[in-house]
């Protein structure tokens, strides 16, 4: 409806009075379903604070799954054809189809209606070369979620669910596979969409880039999560100046980009910490980019060698890493629990003791989550210099495809955690 009014209207700010109620409505419903018992509990003891007292109502309110994605979906609509990128849509059912699109409707990626909408008003032809390009983007998405994510959320969950039982290193332990699962989970799930699109003849955009190559935490945010951080550039940041105000204005702007990140995340201070620290980390690295490039060229540091890289590379992650704890804990109260016994390690020799295992996964489980993780790496350092490993096995002939095909899945069915007795875990985005 906002399309077809935007359309028939007759001046700017006729358009824009219909783009700010579409937003308003939208963002209502959101705040609604999402972040109603929050907001009220803050309200609650902000009063407490000052000495009131106030009974704060909880609405028992079932979160509608994929809320965030098809709502922020169906808002890029709106400000798309007020900018002139795309037409609106007459045919609802097609419009409904854009917004519902079954793949990618309750985790992402964030599809743009440039790309999703004017693909969906073509009808397509059966593709056997997208058809098997698809099939094998499934394989290795369920590779990440059923082999390396569910495997890894056994050893996360049982230290994060309860923090104050585990020392230090077990804490760091649970903290840098939570950065893996977390990848794994998200990125199985953005390729299981991906993949099934294209074997449906849609070409939906890549959600990851071998994030965690990255040199920079602002380099990560360009490879992690693409379809949300490009709609929080192109529909926010932007708008609000981008950096074309000059320093203070940029960084201003990339606080609240990533404040309303975290909170777009879930209705809890714990988000909001991490999006407010991965926005703090670029604002201070660019004021220090200065003093950085000095002190290289003071002692002599290559910024091209591959030591320079490397370090770059592990600062970064262990930047992202610790903003993780704060996402993956249950309150804040449980994340400044784990970073303190990160801080004050103690069993120095858990790696070699076999108290690692008493974690959730034996020895043998263990040993193959790590090959699992070193088999993604492999695959994310070919992709970070330009191979693509999927498309090399798909150019072989069909002997070497079946075989290639029959590996992944039996790996997969051997591997995977999954079968009877085993209580399947969420897609962690289900809940966003």
């Amino acid at each position: 409806m906002s399309g077809l009014l935007i359309e028939k209207a007759n001046t700017v700010r006729a358009k824009k009075t219909v783009v700010a109620a579409s937003f308003i409505l939208n963002l209502s419903v959101l705040f609604f379903y999402k972040y109603i018992n929050f907001s009220l509990s803050l309200i609650g003891g902000a009063i407490s604070i000052f000495g009131g007292s106030l009974s704060v109502p909880t609405f028992d309110i079932v979160l509608p799954v994929g809320i965030s994605f098809f709502t922020f979906q169906a808002l890029s609509y709106t400000m798309d054809i007020y900018r002139g990128e795309i037409y609106a849509e007459h045919n609802f059912l097609r419009y409904a189809l854009y917004v519902s699109f079954f793949p990618q409707l309750v985790a992402g990626p964030i599809e743009r209606s440039k790309n999703l909408l004017k693909q969906l008003a073509v009808p397509t032809k059966f593709d056997y070369e997208k058809a098997k390009n698809g099939l094998f983007l499934m394989l290795w998405g369920y590779f990440l979620k059923l082999v390396l994510a569910d495997r890894i959320a056994i050893v996360v969950d049982t230290v994060y669910n309860s923090p104050s039982d585990y020392e230090g290193w077990y804490c760091i332990i649970a903290t840098v596979l939570f950065a893996l699962q977390i990848y794994c989970d998200f990125a199985g799930y953005s390729t299981i969409a991906v993949g099934a699109a294209k074997i449906l003849g849609i070409n939906l955009m890549e959600n990851f880039d071998a994030p965690y190559l990255s040199l920079s935490v602002a380099e990560f945010w360009r490879k992690w999560h693409i379809s949300l951080t490009s709609w929080f550039r192109d529909y926010l940041y932007i708008p609000l100046g981008g950096n074309r105000k000059g320093k203070i204005r940029k960084d201003i702007n990339i606080m609240i980009v990533f404040l309303l990140s975290g909170l777009w995340h879930g209705a809890g201070l714990h988000y909001v910490v991490w999006g407010g620290l991965n926005g703090l980390y670029q604002v201070i690295g660019g004021w220090l980019k200065p003093i950085r490039e000095k002190l290289c060229v003071v002692t002599n540091v290559r910024t091209d060698s591959f030591g320079h890289k490397i370090f770059k590379a592990l600062v970064t992650f262990v930047l992202v890493d610790l903003a993780w704890v704060f996402f993956r804990a249950n309150t804040l109260k449980d994340a400044a629990t784990i970073i303190s016994a990160m801080l004050h390690t103690q069993n120095h020799w858990v790696l070699f003791d076999g108290s690692i295992y008493e974690l959730g996964l034996d020895q043998k489980e263990f040993t193959l989550m790590i090959i699992s993780i070193a088999i993604l790496g492999l695959v994310d350092i070919a992709k970070h210099y330009g191979v693509c490993i999927r498309e090399a096995i798909l150019k072989q002939d069909y002997l070497v495809r079946l075989v290639c095909f029959v590996i992944c899945v039996s790996f997969i069915l051997m591997f995977g955690i999954w079968g009877p007795g085993y209580s399947s875990a969420n897609f962690i985005y289900f809940q966003f």
